[in-house]
């Protein structure tokens, strides 16, 4: 083929060239670089970690307890010679008893349902059973106490919780627990929780113990019920009844303090007049001494004056007189008569006037 004469051939390189023994490996000389920089990595991984905001963190070495440090970036010497345990200080912790809420965090706020049964069940003083379910919450007040001084402080705090809580309820009737001692019992279980937490150096401070439902048990409840309805209406008809007393008790001594006070006044002034009306006789007794017949008559006259104008309409007639129908039409000072009657009255006589009969009357 001519067209291929002419043409030059492309240049043979043999890699075999200058090859000696040791050409395989030239990646040895990279080996501690490589090295170097894993050293480097590792390093910067395991001494750098961040502590949270609500948290504060335990420093050991070589587990021998270190310091304490704040929230923030912290770090730490690498490859495991500082371990770092974080407690959350600022968080407010619960456990819980006799039940449990769903999707909790913490692997110690509840059990399992059966030991909960168990956990709620308690003898009362009075040895009968009340199922008490409650609440503990607590803050880590101490990291250091709480990471070293007690081996699983959580557990110890439930456990201890437990204790104090059948020792409070075991104390007490199975009336008071179910209703009015609720308060006192968690009271006196806080502050028995709280000393045994400090003698343990736990590093826990309790904030707060809160019962939930407290009943007796299923078997007993139904009955328990109606006692229950038993004691409320007794305690209703007891307030309905202190409510009648209260309110018609003030009034009856009301009423009885108005009638005394109105039998004092009205024996003050019925002695006040007895008493006028003695200084009034004596008074006028001494008048009457002095002058008997002049007395006499301005007594009677004062009467007469005070009584006659009460007595209205009257008229006055002879004994033997008969017609007097005709003298019922007559009015006071239409005759002579008539009016003849009031200068006798006023001169005094004993004796009764007469009317004499109008001139030219019929007579019966």
């Amino acid at each position: 083929m001519r067209w291929f004469r002419g043409t030059k051939r492309p240049p043979f390189i043999d890699v075999t060239e200058g090859a000696g023994p040791g050409a395989g490996k030239n990646w040895v000389r990279y080996l501690p670089g490589l090295i170097v920089g894993w050293w480097l990595l590792s390093a910067a991984w395991t001494s750098i970690y961040a502590v949270p905001a609500d948290s504060e963190a335990v420093v050991t070495r070589f587990g021998k307890f270190s310091h304490v440090v704040t929230p923030g970036l912290r770090f730490k010497l690498p490859w495991g010679i500082d371990e770092v345990t974080k407690v959350p200080v600022k968080r407010q912790l619960k456990v819980e008893f006799g039940f449990g809420t769903p999707g909790s965090s913490s692997p110690f706020q509840s059990t399992d349902p059966s030991e909960q049964e168990r956990e709620k069940r308690m003898v009362t003083g009075d040895l009968n059973v009340a199922v008490v379910e409650w609440v503990v919450q607590y803050r880590v007040n101490d990291p250091r106490a709480f990471t070293f001084k007690v081996r699983d402080p959580e557990v110890t705090l439930r456990d201890l919780s437990e204790s104090v809580m059948r020792q409070v309820v075991g104390d007490r009737t199975v009336d008071e627990v179910i209703t009015v001692g609720r308060q006192e019992i968690e009271f006196e279980a806080l502050k028995e929780m709280q000393r045994l937490a400090n003698l343990f150096e736990t590093g826990i401070t309790v904030d707060q113990v809160q019962l939930k439902d407290v009943n007796p048990p299923g078997e007993v409840q139904a009955s328990f019920n109606e006692v229950n309805q038993a004691q409320q209406e007794r305690e209703r008809a007891i307030n309905q009844a202190k409510g009648q007393f209260n309110k018609i008790i003030p009034q009856a001594r009301g009423m009885a303090d108005q009638k005394l006070s109105e039998a004092e006044g009205y024996a003050t002034r019925r002695v006040k007049e007895a008493e006028g009306d003695v200084a009034r006789f004596n008074s006028l007794l001494a008048e009457y001494v002095k002058a008997p017949e002049v007395t006499r008559r301005r007594l009677y006259l004062e009467t007469m004056q005070d009584v006659l104008p009460r007595l209205g309409r009257r008229y006055v007639v002879d004994a033997g007189l008969r017609g007097v129908i005709p003298m019922l039409s007559m009015e006071p000072g239409d005759h002579p008569a008539a009016q003849a009657v009031a200068p006798r009255a006023a001169a005094g006589s004993m004796p009764v006037p007469s009317v004499q009969r109008p001139t030219g009357s019929p007579r019966p």
